[in-house]
């Protein structure tokens, strides 16, 4: 049997900015996986997850049809994978074969709550490396990030893929967002090995390493958040209010600038300083497009936080889920938790995933 992990994610920054072509955001890979085994098979296949048996979908109404929003279907990612990776197998003249295929998710929890970990790009990732050691594919972290970036983005159509270069490389990373309207065009003229080999225009994905006394705490609101239904409500602002968008488009690469170098200085001030100045940055794309990104679970969070040193934010697309706080190593926290905890924030004890070796030839 074949078993492949990818771990999950979450913003630390840049958020709905990085959606655009080019532009930058810092994620953070965290040790909760998605697991992927593959085990060859004779006479049927079968896809198998625990998590995902009871998978609730979400609909809305066109006219008199009901519209399903498969974006929210994790088997949708699966098959997506298997799709994408099948048919690099074939073009490096794999015969394809018969396997049972299981999922087991650590992202979401065993009562199905959803915390907003990232967990389609990481059963994406989870599905594309298991195939890759499976048919024996010549494959790098390079190439894995873009296999399994083509098949997300062909099932969710929209969001930078960020969340998928967490997955695939670890630890902190800045990454900066190709241009998807490219990839879509050369999908239908190139075969997959060309697409490899190609640079995507745009991307750029930097590991970073975080300061010795930087800590990164994540508090869950318990109110689960839809990504692409929120990427969806702020990308029709964009016409309507556009020097509003594009100022906030400058600000926020400046921003991640900023932050990287602080990054690069170790200097936790620097980052803590961006973090408050990219909460005020969304919540100014808040007002304007009229779409909720920090609920009031998430502001009292964040001013809890700030009341002991922490710069707090939320974290992703907003509108619930998780927010993040970076704090210097040495504070006392309890009091801290303690207020979270009256306020029905939940602290998920989770820490940074660096992984360590590249899917190699």
């Amino acid at each position: 049997m074949i078993t492949a992990q990818a771990p999950g994610k979450l913003y630390i920054a840049g958020e709905y900015a990085v959606v655009e072509n080019g532009f930058p955001a810092i994620i953070v890979a965290l040790n909760q996986f998605v697991t992927c085994s593959v085990e060859e098979s004779k006479d049927f296949g079968s896809i198998v997850s625990r998590q995902y048996n009871e998978n609730s979908i979400y609909w809305r109404r066109q006219g008199d049809e009901m519209v399903f929003d498969n974006r929210d279907n994790p088997f949708h990612y699966i098959l997506s994978a298997i799709k994408i990776t099948e048919q690099y197998a074939r073009s490096l003249d794999r015969d394809l074969r018969l396997y049972h295929l299981k999922i087991d998710s650590q992202l979401d929890s065993d009562d199905g709550k959803k915390y907003g970990l990232g967990s389609s790009a990481a059963v994406t990732v989870a599905t594309v490396k298991a195939l890759c050691e499976f048919y024996q594919l010549p494959v790098n972290q390079n190439m894995i990030f873009k296999l399994a970036a083509i098949a997300h983005f062909e099932v969710q159509g929209n969001g930078s893929l960020g969340d998928i270069a967490a997955s695939v490389y670890g630890g902190w990373i800045a990454y900066h967002s190709f241009d998807r309207q490219w990839l879509a065009q050369q999908r239908q003229y190139l075969n997959l090995p060309q697409l490899l080999e190609l640079d995507w225009p745009g991307l750029n994905i930097e590991q970073l390493n975080a300061p010795a006394n930087l800590e990164l705490l994540i508090g869950w609101t318990g109110s689960p958040a839809s990504t692409s239904t929120l990427v969806d409500k702020v990308s029709l602002v964009k016409a309507r209010e556009q020097l509003e968008y594009q100022t906030f488009l400058a600000e926020s690469r400046k921003c991640i600038q900023r932050m990287i170098e602080g990054f690069h200085q170790a200097n936790v001030k620097i980052i803590q300083n961006e973090i408050r100045y990219n909460r005020e940055l969304l919540k100014n794309l808040s007002s304007f497009s009229d779409v909720t990104i920090e609920t009031p679970v998430l502001t009292k969070m964040c001013e809890i936080a700030e009341t002991f040193g922490g710069a707090a934010k939320t974290s992703g697309a907003g509108g619930g889920d998780c927010g993040i706080v970076a704090i210097d190593r040495q504070t006392d926290l309890t009091d801290m938790f303690e207020q979270w905890t009256k306020n029905k924030i939940e602290r998920l004890r989770l820490t940074v995933h660096v992984i360590k070796q590249s899917v190699t030839e």
